[in-house]
């Protein structure tokens, strides 16, 4: 009986610092302003995220990339933007209310190469950043080509479907002002 009533106690008590700690809500206080940690000599990272920074005529557009869920698709994104590849190239593809799409060297919708597509089921909504693909196989992805989204209302049906490996973290008012034909001035690792 003396036990049961020191285990009932001690249930009791670690339930009682648990809720506590649950109902906690970090601050920004809590969090400290310098999260950024280097994890090679150009690729940061954000609380344990590779970002990168979409720089346009209005402004930039910083991406955080689901390394973990698409580690090929990022490495592959990764290693053209170190090379510059994306520099210079526009968004020759912008649908109101749906995307808009960039990174085909050829500006025609047609260029880039191909890789096996790391379907996911990460949710497409404002801000998602989405591989293009032909429409005949969902198995493999273009390897250049991204877009992203504009509204959750347009892209959603797109889940499972494409590639989602990443999001917007700063810069949807610039997203929104995109047109058809803008350039993406450079694509980098090192943001702000």
């Amino acid at each position: 009986m003396k036990i049961l009533i020191v285990l009932a106690s001690l249930l009791f008590l670690s339930s009682c610092s648990l809720k506590s700690s649950r109902n906690t809500i970090p601050t920004p206080t809590m969090i400290p302003l310098n999260t950024s940690v280097t994890i090679s000599p150009s690729v940061k990272t954000i609380i344990g995220d590779t970002v990168v920074a979409i720089k346009t005529k209005n402004g930039q557009i910083v991406v955080k990339l689901y390394q973990k869920e698409t580690p090929n698709t990022v490495a592959t994104f990764l290693k053209k933007v170190k090379s510059g590849f994306y520099n210079g190239l526009t968004f020759h593809r912008v649908i109101a209310d749906f995307m808009a799409q960039g990174g085909d060297p050829t500006g025609t919708g047609s260029g880039g190469g191909s890789q096996a597509s790391e379907l996911n089921q990460i949710p497409f909504k404002r801000g998602s950043l989405g591989l293009a693909r032909t429409p005949a196989t969902k198995e493999i992805s273009n390897d250049s080509q991204f877009y992203i989204c504009f509204t959750t209302e347009g892209c959603q049906h797109l889940t499972g479907d494409y590639v989602n490996f990443g999001e917007v973290i700063s810069g949807l008012d610039i997203l929104d002002q995109i047109k058809q034909g803008d350039k993406i001035i450079e694509i980098t690792d090192k943001t702000k």
